[in-house]
C-alpha cells in the first residue's frame, strides 16, 4: 500500500514593528504574464508659433526635463522656435516646435505669388471674399468692373539707329481699363494674429488681346518684415523669463 505524501514548506514573513498583523494571499498555477517593457514615448509636438513657450511654462517644474540639456533653435528666415529636451538622451529626446503660418484666406489672394486671374475669376473671388474689405461699397464696385471688364491696349513700338548701326526696337504695352489702380485689404497675414490693413495693386497681364491681373503688394512684404523680429523676439523673452537656462541658438 502507497502513501501520497505533499511535501510541506514553511514560510516564514516577518512583518515592521509598527505592524501587528497582515494578511497573506498565496497563488498556486502559472504566474500572471509581466507586460514587455517598452521604451518611453518622446515628446512630439507641433503647433503655432507661441507652443515652445507654453510647453515650458506648464513643465519646466515637473522634472520632466533639464534645462541645462535642453535647447532652443531660433530659425527667423522660416519664423520657427524647436525646442529640443534631454537632448543626451535617446529615449527622452523630445523636440516642441512652434512657427508662425500664414493665414490660408490670405494665401487664397495670391498677392506677390504670381498668381494669374483672368477678371471674371477675380471679381467672383472677390466678392466672396467681401469679408476682408474694410469698405463694403468699394468692394461691390470692383466686383462690378471686373465682371463687366473692358479694356483697351496701346501697343507702341520705338526704333531708334546708333551711329554704329546698331538697331533697337523697343515694344511697349499699355493697359487702359476701368479698374482702380489698386484697392485695400483688411486681414490677418497669419495665423492668430490680428487683421493688417494692406493696399493692394493690380497689375495687367496682355497675352494677345486677352488681359489678365496679378496683385502685388509692398506692404505685405513690409509687414512680414516687421512681425517677423517682432513675434521672435517677444517669444524669446518670455521663454527666457520661465526657461533661463536653456541654451539659445540662433541659426
Amino acid at each position: 500500500m502507497e502513501t501520497n505524501q505533499k511535501s510541506e514548506k514553511k514560510i516564514q514573513i516577518n512583518l515592521p514593528e509598527s505592524l501587528s498583523k497582515a494578511e497573506v494571499v498565496l497563488r498556486e498555477g502559472t504566474a500572471v504574464k509581466e507586460l514587455e517593457p517598452k521604451a518611453p514615448v518622446k515628446t512630439s509636438l507641433s503647433g503655432v508659433i507661441g507652443v515652445p513657450f507654453e510647453y515650458l511654462k506648464k513643465r519646466v517644474e515637473t522634472g520632466q526635463f533639464i534645462q541645462q540639456r535642453s535647447h532652443l533653435i531660433v530659425n527667423r528666415e522660416d519664423i520657427k522656435l524647436t525646442l529640443i529636451i534631454n537632448e543626451d538622451d535617446d529615449y527622452l529626446r523630445g523636440s516642441v516646435i512652434g512657427r508662425l503660418e500664414f493665414n490660408s484666406r490670405f494665401l487664397d489672394f495670391g498677392i506677390n505669388t504670381g498668381k494669374i486671374w483672368t477678371p471674371a475669376e477675380l471679381g467672383l473671388f472677390f466678392k466672396m471674399n467681401r469679408a476682408f474689405f474694410p469698405d463694403k461699397s468699394a468692394n461691390m464696385k470692383l466686383v462690378s468692373d471686373l465682371m463687366n471688364f473692358t479694356a483697351t491696349v496701346n501697343n507702341r513700338i520705338d526704333r531708334s539707329v546708333k551711329e554704329s548701326g546698331d538697331r533697337t526696337d523697343n515694344f511697349e504695352q499699355v493697359v487702359n481699363s476701368n479698374l482702380p489702380a489698386s484697392f485695400t485689404l483688411n486681414i490677418p497675414i497669419f495665423k492668430g494674429m490680428n487683421a493688417e490693413t494692406l493696399e493692394v495693386e493690380t497689375f495687367a497681364k496682355v497675352n494677345g488681346r486677352e488681359v489678365s491681373f496679378i496683385l502685388l503688394s509692398p506692404a505685405v512684404n513690409q509687414t512680414l518684415e516687421d512681425i517677423r523680429d517682432k513675434v521672435i523676439d517677444e517669444q524669446l523673452k518670455e521663454i527666457i523669463a520661465v526657461a533661463p537656462d536653456i541654451v539659445i541658438v540662433e541659426q
